[in-house]
């Protein structure tokens, strides 16, 4: 029976979360959100709300949290592909796109917080974004066998340049969202070739 209660409690936490994301739009932001709103939208009563999160802040940090791993799965799941045989930067943007269309507002949540009024939400969103870059970043080191500084270096300048592009990318229609996507293509291959250049031929220390 205990173990019953606790998947419920659980399939109720998540459906508190999906309730919050399902709010979200160009027009609408998580400090719009009300609990009362969101317990609504999950069916239960506000008051059991509290049976699951603290307040609405600790909702929307787990929220944070929940978008920053969804994207990072969904990269694994490209480089996986990309091992079968895939281009690397082809199939890593055409995977990013599929989560800005289909995850519009997990994207959202992260692109306001990011700059957003509350430091623990900044916080939490600069956190997933370091750990998308350091999962990248050892994954540039492994294949490409430059060291750990011009790794990281690079998979800096990608993930600011992705984020950005996505930010664009979420009020465009398709046309104009393919051709930003054909042009982000060609801006990490910019930056793959520069970094490929310099790891064969690094400048000299200076004196």
């Amino acid at each position: 029976m205990t173990g019953v209660r606790a998947q419920q409690k659980q399939k109720t936490r998540q459906a508190l979360i999906e309730a919050a994301f399902n709010q979200l739009s160009a027009e609408h932001s998580f400090s719009n959100l009300s609990l009362r709103e969101v317990a609504r939208e999950a069916g239960i009563a506000p008051t059991s709300f509290y049976r699951h999160f603290k307040d609405m802040n600790e909702l929307g940090l787990t929220m944070v949290d929940e978008a920053g791993l969804t994207l990072r799965q969904l990269m694994r799941q490209a480089r996986r592909r990309i091992a079968k045989g895939g281009s690397v930067i082809n199939t890593s943007v055409y995977t990013f796109m599929e989560f800005i269309e289909q995850s519009s507002n997990q994207f959202r949540l992260l692109l306001r917080e990011r700059s957003g009024t509350s430091p623990a939400f900044r916080a939490a969103v600069a956190r997933e974004i370091k750990h998308f870059i350091l999962e990248l970043a050892h994954y540039l080191e492994t294949e490409t066998r430059v060291d750990a500084h011009h790794a990281h270096m690079q998979a800096e300048a990608m993930v600011t340049l992705v984020f950005s592009s996505g930010a664009e990318a979420l009020d465009q229609d398709s046309q104009q969202r393919a051709e930003l996507t054909e042009r982000l293509k060609w801006q990490l291959r910019y930056i793959a070739k520069g970094a490929s250049g310099y790891a064969k031929h690094p400048e000299p220390p200076k004196k």
